[in-house]
């Protein structure tokens, strides 16, 4: 397709039950120039490649295989695939809203400073299953969750850069940036992330621009395994050792790491009794104190690492 505006990538790892709502709503996408639909096949061993199969006579669907895991890793290998000049990632258990690439595509058409944008991220819960007492609006983030409002925002505060699910990236930028960094991003059962963060980051150094657009509506689905606290605790953690190793890549290692990290671990402790009364904020502040034990748990193997070295 040498004429297509706007490449959709879906990047999936065993989860042929959601995959296909996926791609059915790129397919159905209200979009009046040329499309295309990549889905990165990332070391599947479920049916992911049959659910793609049975809509293959679509011409605008292409299938790739990407055997290294991990999400950096896969992200880079649908753009290599992708031939369109604005990049559009969809998660796999994501379901995008008719207009979706169309709202994508006129902002980047409209803004040649546009890098990166994402928007609106609705919750589908699993059948009678309503939010739990003890989930925060602030953790419920961490299953997808993203409302900035109803207006274009400039993003200029990294911690507000649009959520991954619902991405799109200009491909000069991420030629500029030399792509992904597989050092971030999820790698199977391990939940690295902020590999969205740094990309805003690298956007707003470099002065372009990174917007968040509620009509680029998606909705995600909220597997049942992810409504359990003790789930929340393993993201929490490896949000900590995400935020270590972004700090590290950006040249911010070193002893100060401990500080930071124990300030934060005993401003979590003191909020959670703060909010003591109010289930659903005391969880909140646990997971994020139980996330700064990564983050040290992973600044001190920095540390003893860098002393191995000397």
């Amino acid at each position: 397709m040498p004429d297509t505006q706007i490449s959709a990538i879906i990047c999936t790892h065993n989860r042929d039950t959601y995959l296909g709502a996926a791609i059915d709503s790129l397919l159905a996408q209200d979009f009046a120039a040329d499309f295309e639909i990549v889905v990165v096949d990332n070391g599947s061993s479920d049916r992911t490649r049959e659910v793609v199969e049975q809509r293959a006579h679509n011409p605008r669907l292409k299938y790739v295989f990407e055997p290294t895991i991990g999400l950096s890793v896969a992200r880079n290998t649908g753009a290599k695939v992708a031939s369109g000049d604005i990049l559009a990632y969809l998660d796999d258990d994501a379901v995008a809203s008719k207009g979706w690439l169309q709202v994508l595509y006129f902002a980047y058409y409209n803004n040649s400073k546009l890098a990166i944008a994402g928007g609106k991220v609705t919750l589908i819960w699993p059948p009678g299953i309503q939010q739990p007492r003890w989930l925060s609006p602030g953790l419920a983030a961490n299953l997808g969750a993203y409302d900035l409002g109803d207006n274009i925002i400039y993003i200029e505060q990294p911690g507000l850069t649009p959520r991954g699910l619902n991405y799109s990236i200009r491909r000069s930028f991420l030629e500029e940036i030399g792509g992904f960094d597989p050092h971030l991003g999820r790698v199977g059962k391990n939940l690295l992330s902020n590999e969205e963060l740094q990309m805003t980051e690298f956007a707003l150094q470099r002065n372009w621009q990174v917007a968040y657009l509620p009509e680029a509506l998606v909705a995600h689905n909220v597997a049942p395994e992810r409504l359990q606290p003790s789930w929340f605790l393993n993201r929490g953690w490896w949000q900590g050792i995400s935020e270590c190793y972004r700090e590290q890549l950006a040249g911010k290692a070193g002893i100060a790491q401990l500080q930071r990290g124990s300030e934060r671990f005993l401003r979590g402790l003191y909020k959670a009794l703060q909010y003591f009364s109010d289930p659903a904020e005391r969880f909140d502040k646990l997971v994020y104190a139980y996330g700064q034990i990564g983050y040290l748990n992973a600044a001190i193997q920095g540390l003893l690492s860098t002393s191995n070295k000397k």
